[in-house]
């Protein structure tokens, strides 16, 4: 629903959009940010992205998992949409307990389907998706939020890629997951 994508993009902006001087998980500067944490706190914002999310999955996904950090509060909802259970992959394995770098679901076998909020290298999410593969599960599709250039880096590694929204220098637009890589 191209329509209703187009109208969720407007809003996410509206919500997150700062304009200054700031520097990038790339290390690039960039004049605009996006602040997730200004739509994944907003009961209303969150619910929409993670019903667009949820229809953005690939059929037989049987698994959701989500690097730690913001990404989880998306993750979360998109699995009280779904039913699915989640995985949360962090960037270590933890120092006590369990000493898992995985917690939560994602047994051998799992058909994945990876969530990150915002992505501008793509690294983070590219770190999860590989610690899944290697614990057995297989990445059917990763789904970002908002794609920042993330997505060329994923796609350029072999990951199937979609996005709510592609917030670029060009512009912005909706579903990019839905249009050939740059």
């Amino acid at each position: 629903m191209p329509a209703m994508s187009d109208e969720l993009v407007a809003r996410l902006v509206e919500a997150s959009e700062l304009h200054g001087d700031f520097i990038l998980s790339s290390g690039a500067r960039s004049t605009v940010y996006f602040d997730k944490f200004l739509f994944l706190t907003r009961p209303d914002l969150l619910g929409e992205l993670a019903h667009e999310v949820a229809t953005m999955m690939p059929e037989g996904t049987d698994h959701l998992a989500a690097p730690e950090g913001a990404a989880t509060l998306l993750v979360a909802a998109v699995s009280l949409e779904t039913g699915l259970p989640v995985a949360v992959v962090r960037k270590e394995p933890k120092a006590y307990g369990t000493m898992s770098q995985v917690e939560g679901h994602a047994p051998e076998g799992a058909r994945v389907c990876l969530i990150e909020d915002v992505s501008t290298t793509g690294h983070q999410v590219r770190m999860a998706a590989e610690v899944l593969a290697a614990a057995g599960a297989s990445i059917e599709r990763i789904v970002l939020a908002i794609d920042r250039g993330g997505a060329d880096h994923l796609r350029e590694a072999g990951y199937d890629v979609a996005a709510v929204a592609v917030l670029r220098p060009e512009g912005p637009s909706a579903r990019g997951g839905d249009e050939a890589a740059d």
